[in-house]
């Protein structure tokens, strides 16, 4: 996932999963030359509403090992990852990262929540749950909808 690199970037250059917000900032902007200061606050802003990232005092933890999610040379975000995901949209990534083609899962997706009635969130997890895809972190807000 874009975001999940982005991410990641000013925590793998400082080589820690704890960092100043205004390091974070400088990374994404002048650093790494991928966004303005104020779009690098968006994007810290939709890594938390995400869980990647949490606040503590002026720090920003990582919420996953950085290490672990490779920024290969040459890769630059595209913007759209400034914009907050809904559920659905969350599901469906989840749903291709695991390997799933985007129009069969939507294709599916849709027929789960024709034929039960419910919402389309709903449905998606109903969909990787037969699918053994974990979207647990994306079930309750799931829930919450019906």
């Amino acid at each position: 996932m874009t975001l999940r690199k982005a991410v990641a970037a000013p925590f793998r250059a400082k080589g820690r999963e704890r960092i100043a917000e205004s390091e974070f900032v400088v990374a994404l902007s002048l650093d790494r030359d991928w966004f303005s200061p104020d779009q690098a606050k968006r994007l810290l802003d939709v890594a938390a509403s995400e869980g990647l990232l949490s606040r503590d005092g002026s720090d920003l933890v990582c919420g996953f090992d950085p290490d672990e999610e490779s920024v290969p040379d040459g890769f630059r975000p595209d913007e759209s990852i400034l914009q907050r995901r809904s559920t659905f949209q969350r599901l469906l990534d989840a749903l291709v990262d695991a390997g799933e083609a985007k129009q069969d899962a939507v294709a599916g997706i849709n027929a789960l929540q024709s034929d039960l009635g419910v919402t389309v969130e709903a449905a998606a997890v109903l969909y990787a749950h037969e699918r053994g895809i974990d979207v647990s972190e994306h079930a309750a807000r799931a829930r919450e909808g019906l």
